[in-house]
């Protein structure tokens, strides 16, 4: 990342300081740390003040700190954030930002409890996670290489699907192809469900064979150069029948529907709604038991959400998923989704797979 882009994040944090009078702002969400500062270690906090930025770590990341970050860097032995607090005291200040809803109860204990008479902590939830929400071009062509990674290891993965393999199997083959493709580690724990458990929007792998004539739900995400991708594929095992098809052409529609809402100025519940509309005039929204989407970046899950009540305006830069879905106890269910990045003129669709009903 450079140096200039990472700087121009830390001055619009800094910026926000003045208005809402505080002298700083913690920072200690590892997300955070590195989209402020570049660095990537498991282990760091930022200190941001009007005059600049501090990034504290400990000795084993000395190297890499200095390697990654344009920030000054303090290594320090112990608790990172008793020497947030000593670097508090030097320089005076007295209303201190922190991150609430990020921060633990054992790091909010550590600075409430060392913090001088007169000073406070002040909550200062969403600051980093708003400018998040928007990529720089720089993010979103690493988004694009994540999609593509995840993509291409998804059809190796598939053409290695033997009778007797397990959905652990799969998972494993799936999340071994990632790497050998340049991923750093999957975006989270693939999913791989068939038969009934299918009907498992978050179903976790088993040893359950994968046997003929059945549906096949693979849900994965890459993780490259730190972004996320995610995307869901439906496979059947043999030749699907006719409800079958139907019921996976009306999830296609629906998500088509919600993809072509996607565009600047558009909220994010409008999406949603405009999903839950298609899927009602089929008779399957009582079968959608989630929301229609996320953001992603940094992490897999990121602000906004595609659901109901959120009334985020949608902006050229966010990228997102369109993951609807229906699922039938007993019987299975359906899932499809794809990596989307609002443009000016609409969206993009960075999953390059196919939307088909795969069979193998």
């Amino acid at each position: 990342m450079a140096g200039d882009e990472l700087s121009q994040r830390r001055s619009k944090i800094a910026s926000q300081l003045r208005p809402q009078r505080l002298d700083c702002l913690i920072v200690t969400a590892a997300p955070n740390v590195r989209y402020l500062s570049g660095f990537t270690g498991s282990n760091g906090a930022l200190l941001i003040g009007d005059s600049g930025a501090l990034l504290f770590t400990d000795p084993r990341y000395e190297i890499q700190a200095a390697e990654e970050s344009d920030c000054r860097v303090r290594v320090v032995r112990g608790p990172l954030l008793r020497k947030v607090l000593d670097a508090i005291r030097r320089k005076r200040f007295r209303r201190i930002g922190f991150e609430r809803g990020r921060a633990s109860f054992g790091e909010y204990a550590t600075l409430h409890e060392g913090l001088d008479l007169g000073s406070t902590l002040e909550p200062a939830d969403g600051w980093v996670e708003r400018l998040r929400m928007v990529k720089s071009p720089g993010e979103i062509e690493a988004i694009r290489r994540s999609a593509h990674t995840n993509s291409r290891a998804f059809e190796r993965a598939v053409r290695r699907i033997r009778q007797g393999m397990t959905e652990s199997d799969l998972a494993a083959e799936i999340e071994y192809q990632m790497r050998r493709l340049g991923a750093q580690k999957p975006a989270f724990e693939t999913i791989v469900a068939s038969g009934a458990r299918t009907a498992l929007p978050h179903a976790q792998p088993t040893s359950e064979p994968i046997r003929p004539n059945r549906l096949l739900l693979v849900d994965m995400g890459a993780s490259r150069d730190g972004y996320a991708s995610d995307m869901t594929r439906m496979l059947y095992t043999g030749r699907p029948g006719r409800s079958v098809k139907e019921l996976y052409r009306a999830v296609l529609e629906a998500q088509l529907a919600g993809i072509a809402a996607v565009r600047p100025g558009v909220r994010a519940g409008d999406v949603d709604r405009r999903v839950r509309r298609e899927l009602r005039a089929s008779g399957l929204d009582r079968a959608f038991s989630h929301s229609t989407g996320h953001g992603l970046g940094l992490e897999i899950h990121e602000a906004p959400r595609l659901g109901r009540k959120d009334k985020t305006r949608l902006e050229a830069g966010m990228v997102i998923t369109v993951e609807p879905g229906v699922y039938m106890e007993g019987s299975g269910g359906i899932r499809i989704e794809d990596t989307v990045v609002v443009t000016a003129g609409g969206c993009e669709v960075l999953t390059p797979t196919p939307k088909k009903l795969l069979e193998i």
